[in-house]
């Protein structure tokens, strides 16, 4: 049997974390198995299983695929001549929200308030969610509010705050649609 490449490697890694992402949104975090994953995925249980140990490590991926989407469209306003105003970077996060994912993110928020594991998760990636805005921000200050380097970051640090937080509200308030509200919205 051939080996798989790292490539290959990580789009498997990322066609199961995806897989996962629909499973948890549409079942929640605790009635999703992970029969429900295999099924989804279309793949075998020991091709899950040689990339995830278990499903808190499923959780963990599918928290990082998540934010890595993020993580690209901040870079890429961040690296613009002009990045957004936090308003309007505000608004660009919020329209790319998704519903399955806003609901396993905020499965993933009450599941961290009693398991250590998935609370770490949510820490690290609320840390780095909240620390690519700061340099989203940061960008904006100096290049189009034209602010010093050093002043732009201690300035950026509360609005990234209030711009997280905002996007974290929305992400509840979608979570919380009905799917009927979903489509009508």
């Amino acid at each position: 049997m051939p080996r798989l490449t790292d490539a290959r490697k990580e789009l498997r890694r990322a066609q199961i974390a995806e897989a996962a992402v629909r499973c948890f949104g549409r079942n929640g975090l605790e009635r999703t198995s992970i029969a429900d994953i295999i099924a989804e995925s279309g793949l075998s249980a020991g091709s899950i299983y040689a990339h995830y140990r278990n499903k808190a490590d499923l959780v963990q991926a599918a928290a990082r695929e998540v934010l890595a989407e993020r993580a690209k469209v901040l870079g890429e306003h961040a690296a613009s001549d002009t990045p957004p105003d936090p308003d309007e970077l505000l608004a660009r996060l919020i329209a790319a929200i998704d519903p399955a994912e806003a609901r396993v993110g905020v499965q993933t928020w009450g599941e961290a308030t009693t398991n250590p594991a998935i609370r770490a998760i949510v820490v690290d990636m609320t840390d780095r969610m909240r620390g690519m805005l700061h340099d989203c921000i940061s960008a904006w200050l100096v290049k189009v509010e034209h602010h010093e380097p050093t002043e732009a970051r201690k300035r950026a640090t509360p609005i990234a705050h209030r711009v997280m937080a905002l996007y974290q509200a929305e992400l509840l308030y979608t979570a919380l649609q009905s799917p009927t509200e979903e489509t009508a919205s």
